[in-house]
């Protein structure tokens, strides 16, 4: 079942849309909504927000259980979820300030800027206790650039170098820029990519982000917003509550309002108990007093009474709150027991209860399946293609949401943002690592000797080259642009590579063998396959009853290249003729788990297993 069919059975249910219309109509009410087990709070929310969209600022305990509902929202609502963090690892330790929080920080305060949309921002207290630049600096200190707009490269350059921004060859973290010709790269706080803008003229032809590493454009923008270090350069702006500084018609949701209270207030006084070391050892004050920083209990609280809370957790303490019951219970403990776990969903099927089971990789549901399909095939369940921090049994609606982490005690971790897969191209990163002297091999040239970065005038501006040196002295000037087309040199170890020479047949007769000999090696692999294809050999069983439940037993969910090698050395152990497959991989990357269950699936028929270790 589709996650947007899950939710939409909460979304049409009669005492979910009256929950959803009182805290849509109250005005500073409080409510409190209780017996909200496992991740039934985030399916109550996001079922909320589907019904009535308001933006929400969701308060958790700590940055791990907000970053895990994060999670949780992220898959039920599709779309982005923007966690709010703290800035410092303590407080007035500047050189301690975590740079990708502040990063966080700043796109979250630039989103709620220039927001089109009701937004769900998750946060924990230590991180509200942190006072934020108030809007009008903030508009103040950003530098908007429009598409089709013109723009003059002097006076953005001026306008970087005022902020403290980095000018560097090319970008790779937030508060660096470079500039080669027209095409000004720009890493701003406000976004966790930075901005690749195109010029021609002076006029702004195109505008999109891209991966600092491999250079791979990520999305086309029409605008975007240039903000500097909010934490350093703007340290003396007048600074206000984050509570201040969101929509009047905010919906605050409180796992525990008093806990929350209590965070701020200590963090406050760890504040004020590091101002007073600061200003025993220094006889001027030189920086701002905790007060303009950093929010107390009380003026937390005082900030707070203005919007609509909520409370869901376990701890209520909000008076005159309207109150909404919850009839859930967390999910039980089976201790990998699997006919408990059937004979538990079997009971709630008696009973009219729907029975789904959420898992990010399709394979866990499918082990299940054929786990109940030996222990009771009357067990019925729904498969939910993601996940869930915690399952639950909603009495209310007759549902049984079960965790696949959970029923195999694996440990279930959040998933950020996708990455991009590395190339075989040289990155940007990796390009910082070269020294002079080193080898590298250009697809058209060939080998060849890298010798820094060098500006190099074309059409009238700078561009940023990389000096490679050829047999005889040669050099070649490859535009940063064609990174893609460079790679390190890699070969036996010690040996010293012959270099090219620019101009000659030398690197295409190479390249011509190289094919030759491939095409040689493709043939006879091909006719040994053959001979192997039409030998005969054992064709194991398809998986039983017990290769399921040792599967189950790993602690770890599979990460998606073991789930890969699995099958695929599975999908050769049952075929009828001999198996040639080797699983290459770094230490520590689960090669022994893949060997176990091939090990185990040949012994449970019968067969001698030999392992073989350093």
């Amino acid at each position: 079942m589709r996650v947007i069919d899950f939710l939409n059975i909460y979304r049409a249910d009669g005492f979910i849309k009256t929950v959803a219309a009182e805290i849509k109509a109250s005005g500073n009410q409080s409510f409190q909504l209780k017996g909200l087990a496992g991740s039934l709070d985030a399916v109550i929310l996001s079922s909320i927000f589907k019904i009535h969209p308001q933006d929400c600022i969701v308060v958790l305990h700590d940055k791990e259980e907000a970053a895990y509902f994060q999670n949780d929202l992220q898959n039920l609502l599709s779309r982005e979820v923007l966690l709010f963090p703290m800035s410092y690892k303590r407080p007035y330790e500047f050189d301690e300030i975590e740079n990708a929080n502040v990063l966080m920080r700043t796109e979250v305060l630039n989103l709620l800027s220039n927001k089109t949309s009701p937004e769900i921002i998750v946060t924990y207290p230590e991180a509200l206790a942190e006072k934020v630049i108030n809007k009008r600096s903030l508009a103040q200190n950003t530098f908007s650039v429009k598409l089709k707009e013109k723009l003059d490269i002097k006076f953005l350059e001026e306008f970087l170098h005022t902020y403290d921004f980095e000018k560097t060859d090319f970008v790779y973290e937030a508060g660096q820029f470079a500039i080669r010709g027209g095409i000004i790269d720009i890493f701003s706080f406000a976004y966790e990519y930075p901005y690749r803008i195109e010029l021609f003229g002076d006029e702004v032809d195109s505008i999109r982000t891209f991966d600092p590493g491999s250079q791979l454009s990520v999305e086309t923008l029409d605008n975007v917003n240039i903000i500097p270090n909010i934490q350093s350069k703007l340290t003396h702006d007048e600074r206000q509550s984050f509570f201040e500084f969101i929509p009047p018609n905010t919906r605050i949701w409180f796992k525990d309002y008093q806990l929350a209270k209590d965070i701020v207030q200590k963090s406050f006084e760890k504040a004020e108990e590091s101002f007073r070391k600061i200003l025993q050892s220094s006889a001027t004050q030189i920086i701002a007093s905790p007060e303009k920083l950093f929010d107390d209990g009380t003026s937390f609280t005082h900030a707070a009474e203005a919007f609509t809370k909520v409370e869901f957790g376990i701890r209520f303490i909000l008076p005159q709150s309207k109150t909404f019951a919850f009839q859930s219970a967390s999910q039980p403990s089976f201790n990998k027991n699997f006919e408990l776990l059937a004979q538990d969903l079997l009971q709630h099927q008696v009973q009219g209860f729907h029975n789904f089971i959420t898992a990010d990789v399709p394979k866990q549901t499918e082990r299940l399946k054929g786990i109940f399909d030996e222990i009771n095939n009357q067990v019925v369940f729904q498969p939910l293609d993601f996940s869930l921090r915690q399952g639950f049994v909603d009495s209310n609606l007759q549902i049984v949401c079960y965790t696949d982490h959970q029923i195999f005690e694996r440990f279930h971790r959040y998933r950020g943002k996708e990455k991009f897969s590395k190339s075989k191209a040289m990155t940007l990163r990796e390009l910082q690592t070269l020294q002079p002297g080193d080898f590298v091999t250009h697809i058209d040239y060939g080998i060849a000797k890298f010798a820094g970065l060098e500006k190099k005038e074309i059409n009238g501006h700078d561009q940023e080259a990389i000096r490679l040196v050829y047999k005889d002295d040669d050099l070649l000037y490859v535009s940063i642009h064609l990174l893609h087309k460079i790679s390190k040199y890699s070969g036996k170890d010690g040996a010293t590579p012959i270099i090219s020479k620019l101009g000659s047949q030398e690197w295409e007769n190479k390249k011509a063998k190289a094919k030759k000999r491939v095409k040689d090696i493709a043939k006879e692999l091909i006719e040994l396959y053959a001979k192997r294809k039409s030998a005969p050999g054992f064709a194991f069983a398809p998986d039983s009853f017990l290769q399921a439940e040792l599967e189950s037993s790993f602690m770890y969910e599979d990460t998606p290249d073991q789930a890969r090698a699995t099958e695929d050395v599975k999908k050769d152990m049952e075929q009828p003729h001999p198996m040639d497959r080797l699983i290459c991989g770094d230490v520590g990357f689960g090669k022994t788990e893949v060997a176990i269950r091939a090990a185990f699936k040949a012994a449970t028929e019968g067969k001698q297993v030999a392992v073989l270790v350093p």
